[in-house]
Order: structure tokens, then sequence, then C-alpha cells
């Protein structure tokens, strides 16, 4: 500060107090503590990534990893790829989000736009919380029972996704419904003011301010489902090659290829696809993340 400014300080009253030693000491104990705890908390995390990319990159780099499925290959054999068990995760995830993005979207609309201060949006949002936390056991025996003891269907990729929507609508319902409160009434005042109505003014202005991190949380979604164990290991068998019934029939999927190989196929060789299969599923979950990275910078309302 200038000597002017100084003494402007002074005529308008204010009181500068220099920072006490022991507030000094407190301050600097709690930042070695808290990045002490951030340090223990991150070193299993990279422990673990760095022990999937080590023993799970020879499987990758291999071409035939991609390109290939398990149908005819021996045991004991390094050939072979994860790619029925990849198309199986895609679909069974995809066809979850087809079903579970636009539920959660329109249920996360209604308990912001319509169900203030009514009994059926109380419901509702006791309803998700239950879902939200229920484990993917619970789930997995609710489909079970359901679809296939009650309704006779048979274990197919289908019952598979069914589970995934049960775990996917929460997460949906969640984000949707945290973006559109940031969204400022300013913005629903003004278009009402121009006469705008409610719906037109939810799809014209709320959705598009909103939907960087809608699609985000989407996302954020899909990459938590891909990697349930427990649906795929009741609901579906497994198969070594490519099905494309998803109705009828055994479908492979990267988490039940990491089971069957580490239990069924125990030496070297299992050991070796198990640990590709982990690092091929640490990647897609990890484009899932990056992509709702990019998606909510490029829906990011523009400020100029």
């Amino acid at each position: 500060m200038t000597a002017t400014e100084l003494d402007d300080v002074a005529k308008s009253g204010t009181v500068f107090h220099r920072t006490s030693t022991v507030r000094r000491i407190k301050n600097n104990a709690a930042a070695i503590l808290f990045g002490a705890c951030f340090l223990l908390a991150l070193a299993p995390l990279v422990s673990l990534l760095y022990m999937v990319i080590a023993n799970g990159l020879p499987a990758i780099l291999d071409p035939e990893w991609w390109t290939k499925s398990m149908v005819r290959v021996a045991p004991d054999s390094y050939s072979g790829g994860i790619r029925h068990a990849l198309y199986g995760t895609l679909v069974q995830a995809g066809v979850a989000a087809l079903f579970s993005v636009p539920i959660g979207v329109m249920v996360g609309i209604y308990l912001v736009e319509y169900a203030e201060g009514t009994r059926l949006g109380r419901i509702t949002t006791f309803m998700v919380d239950v879902l939200a936390g229920i484990p993917s056991i619970v789930a997995t025996l609710f489909i079970f029972g359901v679809w296939i003891t009650t309704f006779g269907m048979p274990q197919s990729a289908f019952a598979v996704s069914l589970a995934l929507i049960l775990l996917m609508v929460p997460v949906v319902v969640r984000s949707t419904e945290e973006m559109l409160k940031l969204v400022p009434n300013e913005l629903r005042e003004a278009s009402y003011a121009l006469g705008v109505p409610k719906w037109k003014t939810i799809v014209r202005i709320v959705l598009p301010t909103a939907a960087s991190g809608m699609v985000s949380g989407v996302f954020l979604a899909i990459a938590r489902v891909v990697g349930e164990t427990a649906p795929v290991l009741l609901l579906v068998g497994i198969s070594d090659r490519m099905n494309y019934d998803l109705f009828n029939g055994n479908m492979s999927s990267l988490p039940l290829f990491i089971y069957d190989q580490y239990r069924n196929n125990p030496g070297a060789v299992g050991e070796y696809r198990a640990w590709g299969a982990a690092l091929t599923l640490v990647i897609l979950v990890g484009i899932a993340s990056g992509l709702a990275a990019l998606m909510s910078r490029l829906l990011a309302p523009k400020t100029k």
C-alpha cells in the first residue's frame, strides 16, 4: 500500500491485527495434517493403479486382445481376447442407460420444477434415496425374483440391464436434480414474464443451462455400473463367444470374464487374462469419466 492508501485506511477506522504466532502454528499444523491425510488416502489408489497397469499392460498391447474372442482357445494358451466380453459390457450398460436416463431426467425435472411441497414429491424423494442406498446384490436379487422366478424369463443380458437400471436411476435423478437447482430462478421468472409457458421454459431455458452437469452425471452413472459384478454373476452365464441376442443365451462381460479366469483358470495364463481384463475395465471407466468432463466443458453455458 502507498502512504495515501494507508492514510485512507487509518481515517476509515479499519484496524489491522498482526497474526499471532499461535494462530500461524495452528494453521500450519492443520495444513500438514490435511496434506498427510490426502497422501494417505492417495497411496492405496496409486498402488492399485500401478499394479493393474504393470500386470495388465502386456495383454492389452497384443492386437488379438481387442479383436478375438475365446472361441476354441485352450486354457493354457496366451492367444484369444476379450472382444466378446467388451461387447457384452457395452451392450448391457448401453441398454441400461437407454432406459434409466429418460426416467432419471424426467423424475429430476418433476422433483425440482413441479413437486415442491407436495406429498408425491416427498414420497418420490424418499424412494430415490432408498434406491441410491441399496447394494447391487439386492437389486440383482430383486430382478432375479421378479423377472426370472416370477415371470419365468431366462437368464440373459437384458436381465442384467434391468438390475443396472435400478442402480443408474438414482444417480441420474440426483445429478439432474442438483443441476436444475443451480439454474437461477431469475431465468425462469424472466421467461414467465414474457408469457412463455412453464413446460417451454423448462425445455428451452432450464435444461440447456443445466445440460453440462446433467450429461456429466449420466456418464458418471455409466462408469459406476460397468464394473458391477453381482448382476452378471447371477443373471447371466459366462460365454466364450459373441452373443447378439439380449434375451436368450449367455453373454460375457468384463467383470464376469475376470471372475471366470480367476476361478476356473488358475495359473499364469488365467492371471494374464484377468489382469488384462481389469486394465481394460479401468480404461473403459476412465474413458467414461473423460467424456463426462469433456461434455461438461462443451455444454457449459457461454458467458459471452
